[in-house]
């Protein structure tokens, strides 16, 4: 039975990172750079070292690159400034505390960014636990932020539920032993998903509740094994 739930942050919460893409991708095209999706999209849900290797191997020169993160910030700045919470989150954590259901959050971005992003949208006071790259050794794909996130909700990984966008946000949820349903953004939804429990296309496709009773289900079906 789910008592908790678990919710990742860019991409699912807020879409970041669709935000992202395009703003590097505008800023690789002022110097005739291309930054593919399925480039950008396999950097998603994970530390940004990858990504800055990556754009230190394309800009070729030190001036390049700072003026690509500088164009790219900038953007980002000026086209996230509008954005609200995607489809259905906030009827999800409205849902989640009317059930009892423990609310707790697992990023792999710091704390300060997360935070401030919740208090603009009002959302903050849902989350009980907040676990963010601030508070581990090893982000995601790494299972840290969820185990350490579970334990901070005092209850055990097949009581948690978690929501995520990213390939690598799955893993981590799957690796700590906890259901998970994806709910892939324009930037993910085409990646490979190694494993996880049930795809929405987004939260208003289907009520909290028929998630939670869907995967109850799959695992009273589960548990029983073949017949």
């Amino acid at each position: 039975m789910i008592k908790g739930i678990v919710f990742d942050f860019d991409g699912l919460i807020l879409d970041t990172e669709t935000i992202w893409y395009h703003s590097f991708r505008e800023a690789f095209e002022q110097h005739q750079l291309d930054l593919p999706l399925q480039t950008f999209a396999s950097f998603v849900g994970t530390h940004g070292g990858a990504f800055n290797t990556y754009l230190k191997k394309v800009a070729g020169t030190k001036e390049k690159l700072e003026t690509i993160r500088r164009v790219a910030n900038d953007l980002h700045r000026e086209k996230i400034k509008e954005v609200e919470a995607r489809a259905g989150v906030r009827d999800y954590l409205a849902t989640a505390k009317e059930l009892g259901l423990r609310i707790g959050l697992a990023s792999s971005s710091n704390r300060a960014w997360v935070e401030g992003f919740l208090r603009q949208l009002r959302l903050l006071p849902y989350f009980e636990v907040i676990k963010t790259a601030d508070d581990v050794e090893s982000v995601k794909p790494d299972p840290e932020l969820y185990v350490k996130a579970v334990s901070a909700l005092h209850l055990s990984p097949d009581e948690v539920l978690a929501f995520e966008d990213s390939a690598a946000g799955a893993k981590a949820a799957k690796a700590a032993g906890l259901q998970c349903v994806i709910v892939p953004n324009p930037v993910t939804m085409d990646l490979l998903f190694e494993s996880y429990d049930w795809r929405l296309e987004s939260m208003a496709q289907h009520p909290l509740t028929h998630v939670l009773a869907k995967l109850d289900r799959k695992w009273s079906e589960d548990s029983r094994g073949p017949l």
